[in-house]
């Protein structure tokens, strides 16, 4: 059963409470894979949600800045680099303010009201650059002799770092399963191709 968007907007900011709650801030945060693969992804979950909620006034307005999605993934993807980087999550543990701000809303919105707007290039673009940082950051995080990270230990950097090779191939192999054998649906990229030309 398909939720409506009000009930998704509820279940992002719920969410989004959830993840604030000391115990589970502190229990996600206690090792690099809980930050980097469940607190931030879920952050940005928590924004993708809340987003579902944007008035139709609101995206309308917001798609005149927002060509073919390409301003609010590239946003989303800046500002999801840099929590990925070894002295911004250090950083966090102290300004947890800016991450509980900045994931969902500049990083889980922008994706909700831009993805759809994006076309078969931009998607692929992006789906692309998210493999390879996977992959670059799993391959620094794995190799590296000494801590990137000085409230982590190196063996869950190194953790971290199998994770994330795992996780860009697994993202690489569904992607070229899905260019192979899946089934990609254009009309509605045509259909709004339509809409900007006649506007």
């Amino acid at each position: 059963m398909k939720l409506s968007a009000g009930r998704l907007c509820l279940a992002g900011a719920v969410l989004w409470a959830i993840l604030a709650i000391p115990p589970v801030r502190h229990l996600l945060e206690a090792t690099m894979t809980g930050q980097m693969l469940v607190q931030i992804p879920l952050l940005a979950l928590a924004g993708w949600g809340i987003a579902q909620g944007v008035p139709a006034w609101l995206d309308r307005a917001l798609a005149r800045w927002d060509h073919r999605g390409i301003s609010g993934l590239l946003l989303a993807s800046l500002t999801g680099m840099v929590w990925m980087l070894p002295l911004a999550m250090d950083a966090s543990l102290e300004v947890t303010l800016a991450k509980f701000l900045s994931l969902p809303l500049l990083v889980g919105a922008p994706i909700a009201l831009s993805w759809p707007r994006a076309g078969f290039v931009v998607r692929g673009v992006v789906l692309m650059e998210v493999i390879a940082t996977t992959l670059r950051l799993g391959w620094l995080y794995l190799v590296s002799p000494v801590r990137l990270c000085s409230n982590y230990l190196l063996d869950d950097q190194q953790r971290l770092g199998q994770l994330f090779i795992a996780i860009g191939f697994a993202i690489l192999l569904l992607l070229v399963w899905k260019l192979m054998w899946g089934r990609i649906d254009t009309s509605r990229i045509s259909g709004q191709d339509s809409d900007t030309g006649d506007g």
